[in-house]
């Protein structure tokens, strides 16, 4: 079998597992914080920030996997096996630090296979079908999103009061089962060791931000419309259900829909949509598109303080989020030599660690000094500014810059 077909069969077989540790981190871990710790702002701004922490992570991974010659997919293996220990120690130590601690590692631990797992699809994904090969999975996942965050969303549905009368010990085993299987699945994909580059500083990669003018500029833009993305989109969780000052005071079952559901139905429409757009479309224009679609999600469903207004706002979530994480995975493919992928994603995910860990703190300490209607409309600002300057490289074509990699059979 070769090497695409074999990554599809198993991608498409974590898929199952990512839809359900994406509603972790998208929701249920944040509604547990609040409905049953009851936290403030620092821990629940510390849950958001776990993803982003390994984020910054991802030029030291490579660095790693990178010197020891470790294959690809057998380190996105060992990173999700530990992920899947975080959360059997959760679900068994049932203490506010644990959680808190718990929460972060694991978010981390997936966050820091990202670029692991971009360079396995450089390798084994014809460049002009790589949107679409990771569009179909990505629809896996998403339905996996969509049936797993209204089943659970209902099973914590508790009491009238919008309460967790127990502790949900079953959904952190759900949890750690599914990194489990991810392991499993990373495993058996196929992948070489990286290419060596020179130097031995973990953070070596983040060199190429400077040598690479263009991938430079763009993730100087991007990383002003990300601070004011990620400034919002952990706030949606504590304003559907805090019970009091702006919050909505909703039921675990109504913010698992507006806040999983919703948005991953639209996602789960649009995917293929997107994936083939990505491929044909100039990168820079499809990125503007998608910023203005997440700037008009959140202005809808912050400001209007209606239930319509959120539905619409959820909506175009998933609009933006459909396309957003066909780019966001995928972009540096346009932009690399094919041998230096997995630097280029570490060098992304690293700049994107950093607004995370510094934006959902913003959001969680400013709503409680401003309304949280001047917040979206102050996001939306930096979005609309940041996107215009991006659109200036419409001319450009990043992709035509480097060859792509030969691909090879192998047998199982």
């Amino acid at each position: 079998m070769d090497r695409t077909a074999l990554t599809f069969r198993y991608e498409r077989l974590r898929a199952i597992a990512a839809g359900i540790l994406e509603t972790s981190g998208t929701s249920f871990l944040l509604l547990i914080a609040v409905k049953w710790f009851q936290f403030g702002a620092t821990e629940k701004a510390l849950i958001a920030v776990g993803g982003s922490i390994g984020l910054l992570s991802g030029p030291a991974i490579v660095s790693l996997v990178e010197s020891r010659q470790w294959h690809v997919s057998r380190a996105a293996a060992v990173l999700a096996a530990i992920g899947c220990v975080c959360f059997t120690v959760m679900a068994l130590v049932k203490t506010e630090t644990v959680f808190v601690l718990g929460s972060m590692a694991a978010a981390a631990l997936s966050a820091m296979a990202i670029p692991l797992v971009t360079q396995i699809y450089q390798e084994n994904y014809p460049q002009r079908e790589r949107g679409q090969f990771f569009s179909k999975t990505a629809m896996i996942r998403i339905t996996s999103v969509v049936v797993f965050s209204y089943c659970a969303g209902q099973a914590l549905n508790a009491n009238d009061a919008g309460m967790l009368n127990t502790f949900p010990q079953w959904l952190l085993f759900i949890f750690s089962g599914a990194f489990a299987f991810a392991s499993f699945c990373f495993f058996k994909c196929p992948s070489r060791p990286l290419s060596v580059s020179r130097g031995t500083h973990p953070f070596r990669s983040l060199r190429f931000a400077w040598e690479d003018k263009l991938f430079r500029f763009t993730l100087a833009c991007w990383m002003v419309f990300g601070i004011a993305n990620l400034m919002m989109f952990p706030l949606r969780v504590d304003y559907l259900a805090r019970t009091e000052g702006f919050g909505m005071n909703y039921t675990p079952e109504r913010v698992a829909l507006l806040t999983i559901t919703i948005p991953s139905i639209v996602r789960l429409i649009l995917s293929p949509f997107w994936g083939r757009l990505f491929d044909s479309m100039n990168f820079f224009i499809l990125r503007v598109i998608l910023n203005f679609c997440f700037g008009i999600a959140i202005v809808t469903f912050f400001a209007t303080g209606t239930i319509t207004g959120i539905i619409v706002g959820a909506v175009f979530f998933g609009i933006a989020a459909s396309g957003g994480e066909v780019a966001w995975s995928l972009w540096v493919t346009k932009f690399a030599p094919a041998d230096r992928v997995a630097d280029y994603m570490s060098v992304h995910t690293f700049f994107t660690g950093a607004r995370g860990c510094v934006a959902p703190f913003l959001g969680f300490y400013l709503v409680e000094i401003f309304r949280v209607q001047q917040l979206a409309w102050v996001a939306f600002a930096l979005i609309a500014i940041s996107s215009l300057i991006l659109l200036t490289q419409r001319n450009i074509r990043p992709e035509e810059r480097h060859g792509e990699p030969l691909t090879e059979d192998i047998t199982e």
